[in-house]
C-alpha cells in the first residue's frame, strides 16, 4: 500500500495547478482586478457572485458562506474526496509523479475514488472499441437509422456492451481491476458465481463530469429477448450521483457559459441531435427528474444573468406534463428566464432532426413559450371547462401558478388571460391569485418559524466546517458536537468576523486597505514598510488582531504568507484574514499595483506621524514659558517627525 505523500510534492502540486482552470470546470469566472476573479459560489446558492479566486496566490474565498481553500480543498469539497485522493487527482491533471514516504501507511476509508474513475474510463474505451466489432452490427444500424454516423458516435463516446456475461469484466481484469472495484463502480453486479457485467447487449453513452471524467453510463437495450428496462443507468456509486449530473455537460459547458443559454432535453439521443444541429448547449438528466441540484450545477456555469435562458423540452404525455409542473415549482431558483419548446406532433429533438433536418431543430428553440405560461395551459387542460366544477377546480389549480410568476408586471396580464381561458370575471381570478399569494407567504412564514427547531434536530447531521487549507485532513476526522457535551440546545454560534462587520468610516477603511495590501502584495510593500506597519496604531480591534498576526508571521518566518498569518491569529479571525487576502483592491492596473500597495501602507504610517505631531503641538501650546527646556525638546521632536514624513513620502 502506498504511503503518505511527500510534503514537498504536495506543495509542488499546489504551485503548478492553475486554480482558475480548476475552478473554471465548475464555475464561470470573470476578471475582478489584478490576480482576482469571481463567480457564483459552488458551495451555496447565491444570486450575486461572491466567490473570489486569486490564481497566482493559489487560493479562493467566498464572502457569502465563508468557504476558503486552495486547489486541494476545492476538489475535496466539490468531488467529495479525501485529502490524498484530491492530491492524486491534481497530480494526474498536471502529469506530476508523486513520491510516497516509506514506512507510512494510508488508511483506506472506503473505495478508492481514483481507481473507480479509472475503471470507468477503461470501460468507456472498451465499449467504444466493441462498437466496431461484428457483434455490434445491430447497434451500428440503430445509430445510423437515428442519423448518427461514426464521427458523431466518436464525439459523444458512444459504445457497445457485448451480450456475454463477462466480456467487459474480463478485459478490465487484465488491466488490473478487481471484481470489487468493478462492482463498486457500477460496472458489474454480484452474482452467485461472482461478478458479471451490468451492461450486456446495449448501446452505451458515457456520463462525464465537467472536466471530462467518466462517472457512469446510460445504456439502451437493443434486443427483443432482453427482459431488462429499455434504459439502464449506472446505480448510485461513490463517484456517480444521478441527481447531480447532466449528460452532455462536458461538451455543452462552454456554450452555456458563453451564450448564457441552456437547453434541457429528455434523452441521450436528443442531446446528440441538438449538438449536431448546432444547439451545442443541450444537456439531459440521467434517469431522474430535473431537480434542485441540477439547477445549482447550471447556475454555477451560466452565472446569474436575467437575460439568460433555460429552455426545457417536455413530452406531450402525462409524464411530460408532470415534469413541466415540477420544473415550474423550482423555476424561482433561476435568475435566468425559463421557457418550454415543444415540436409539432410531439416529436422529440432526435425524431425531429431525423424527419425534418437540422434546421427544424434550430427552429424549435426559437418558438418557445415562457415556462409559467406552459404550466398554466397544462394545468387548465386537465379539467372540463364546460362544467362549473371544472372551471372552479381549474382556477384553484392555476391561480397559484400566476401567483408564483417572478415578474410582478406580468401577473395582471396572465390573470386576464386565465380569466379568458376559464370564462370567468377578471376580478374573480385576481382575487384567487391574491389568496394564493397570501397562502404562499403564510407557508413561507411557517417554514421560517420551524427552521430553528429543525436546525436543532438536524444539528448532529450538519455539514462540518471545511478544514484549513494547507494541512493533510483525514476524511474520518471527528468534529465537535454542535449541541455541546450535555446541552439540550446547540451553543450559540460565535460571532462571524469578516469584512462586512467592519465599521464603514475613513479610519477603519484606511486600516483595512493597508492590511489588504500587506497580505496580497507583500513584495510590493517591501519588508521595511511591512515591519513598520505591523506595529502601526489601529483603532479597529479586529484589524489590530490581524496586524498583530502579520507581525508574528514576520517575526517567525521573515515573510507575510497567508498560511503563516492565519496560523498566528485566533481562529475567530481566520475568515477575516482570508477575506482581506482575496478582496479586490481598487488598483486594477498590474504595473501600478506595487506602487498602490506601498502608497496605502505609507498613508497608514503617515497617519500615525500626523497624529503624533498633533499631540506634540498641543503639548507645546500648554507650556507657558517659551524658555522652558521642554519647548526645545518638543520642537526637535517635531523636526524629526517632519523628516520621517518626508522619508516616507520619498519611499
Amino acid at each position: 500500500m502506498a504511503g503518505k505523500i511527500r510534503a514537498s510534492d504536495i506543495e509542488e502540486v499546489k504551485r503548478r495547478v492553475n486554480l482558475a482552470d480548476l475552478v473554471g470546470d465548475h464555475v464561470t469566472l470573470k476578471n475582478a482586478g489584478v490576480d482576482s476573479m469571481k463567480g457564483l459560489c459552488p458551495f451555496h446558492d447565491e444570486r450575486s457572485p461572491s466567490f473570489h479566486v486569486r490564481p497566482a496566490a493559489g487560493y479562493y474565498h467566498c464572502f457569502g458562506c465563508g468557504e476558503s481553500g486552495d486547489a486541494i480543498t476545492f476538489l475535496q469539497r466539490t468531488d467529495h474526496l479525501t485529502f490524498t485522493e484530491a492530491v492524486e487527482r491534481l497530480a494526474a491533471r498536471i502529469h506530476f509523479v508523486l513520491t510516497y514516504e516509506e514506512g507510512s501507511t494510508r488508511r483506506e476509508d472506503g473505495p478508492n475514488r481514483a481507481r473507480l474513475l479509472a475503471a470507468n474510463q477503461a470501460a468507456a474505451a472498451y465499449f467504444v472499441a466493441e462498437l466496431a466489432s461484428d457483434e455490434a452490427k445491430t447497434a451500428r444500424e440503430f445509430l445510423t437509422q437515428r442519423g448518427f454516423d461514426a464521427a458523431a458516435c466518436a464525439t459523444f463516446g458512444v459504445g457497445y456492451a457485448p451480450r456475454g456475461w463477462d466480456g467487459m469484466s474480463g478485459a478490465l481484469a487484465k488491466q488490473g481491476y478487481t471484481p470489487a472495484e468493478l462492482i463498486q463502480s457500477g460496472l458489474a453486479s454480484e452474482g452467485r458465481r461472482g461478478a458479471y457485467d451490468r451492461f450486456r447487449g446495449r448501446i452505451l453513452w458515457p456520463i462525464r463530469d465537467t472536466s471530462g471524467q467518466v462517472l457512469g453510463f446510460g445504456a439502451r437495450k437493443l434486443y427483443e429477448d432482453d427482459q431488462g428496462p429499455k434504459y439502464l443507468n449506472t446505480p448510485e456509486t461513490p463517484v456517480y450521483h444521478k441527481s447531480q449530473v447532466l449528460y452532455g455537460l462536458d461538451l455543452a459547458k462552454r456554450a452555456i457559459s458563453r451564450g448564457k443559454r441552456a437547453v434541457i432535453v429528455e434523452g441521450y439521443t436528443d442531446v446528440m441531435a441538438c449538438h449536431l444541429a448546432g444547439i451545442d448547449s443541450a444537456v439531459a438528466t440521467c434517469g431522474t427528474a430535473f431537480g434542485t441540484d441540477h439547477i445549482s450545477v447550471l447556475r454555477r456555469i451560466m452565472g446569474d444573468d436575467t437575460a439568460g435562458e433555460v429552455i426545457f423540452t417536455f413530452d406531450p404525455d402525462e409524464a411530460g406534463q408532470k415534469a413541466a409542473l415540477r420544473a415550474f415549482s423550482e423555476e424561482k431558483r433561476f435568475t435566468a428566464q425559463t421557457y418550454v419548446a415543444q415540436a409539432p406532433e410531439g416529436l422529440d429533438p432526435s425524431d425531429l432532426r431525423l424527419q425534418r433536418g437540422d434546421e427544424a431543430v434550430r427552429e424549435l428553440f426559437t418558438q418557445k413559450l415562457p415556462l409559467f405560461e406552459f404550466a398554466l395551459r397544462q394545468a387548465v387542460s386537465r379539467f372540463d371547462l364546460n362544467s362549473v366544477e371544472g372551471r372552479v377546480f381549474a382556477l384553484r389549480e392555476a391561480a397559484p401558478i400566476v401567483a408564483e410568476i417572478r415578474d410582478p408586471s406580468l401577473k395582471p396580464g396572465y390573470a386576464r388571460e386565465l380569466a379568458m381561458m376559464l370564462g370567468l370575471e377578471v376580478a374573480e381570478v385576481r382575487q384567487a391569485v391574491r389568496q394564493a399569494e397570501g397562502a404562499g407567504r403564510n407557508a413561507n412564514r411557517g417554514q421560517r418559524q420551524q427552521a430553528p427547531q429543525q436546525q436543532r434536530r438536524d444539528a448532529q447531521g450538519a455539514r462540518p466546517p471545511s478544514p484549513d487549507f494547507g494541512t493533510q485532513q483525514s476524511s474520518g476526522q471527528q468534529f465537535a458536537d454542535p449541541q455541546g457535551e450535555h446541552g439540550q440546545f446547540p451553543a450559540p454560534p460565535a460571532r462571524r468576523i469578516g469584512m462586512a462587520t467592519l465599521r464603514q468610516q475613513p479610519t477603519t477603511l484606511l486600516e483595512r486597505d493597508a492590511l489588504m495590501a500587506m497580505l496580497q502584495h507583500p513584495e510590493g510593500v517591501g519588508n521595511d514598510l511591512l515591519l513598520q506597519a505591523s506595529t502601526a496604531q489601529m483603532f479597529d480591534p479586529d484589524l489590530a488582531t490581524v496586524r498583530d498576526a502579520i507581525g508574528a508571521a514576520l517575526a517567525a518566518t521573515g515573510a507575510c504568507t497567508l498560511d503563516a498569518v492565519v496560523s498566528g491569529a485566533p481562529e475567530t479571525h481566520h475568515g477575516l484574514i482570508r477575506e482581506l487576502s482575496i478582496a479586490p483592491i481598487p488598483e486594477r492596473r498590474l504595473p501600478h499595483v506595487a506602487a498602490y500597495a506601498r502608497d496605502v501602507v505609507i498613508s497608514l504610517l503617515d497617519r500615525d506621524l500626523v497624529s503624533l505631531g498633533r499631540e506634540l503641538r498641543a503639548r507645546l501650546q500648554r507650556i507657558p514659558d517659551p524658555a522652558d527646556p521642554a519647548t526645545r525638546r518638543i520642537q526637535e521632536q517635531l523636526v524629526a517627525l517632519e523628516a520621517a514624513r518626508r522619508g516616507l513620502r520619498s519611499e
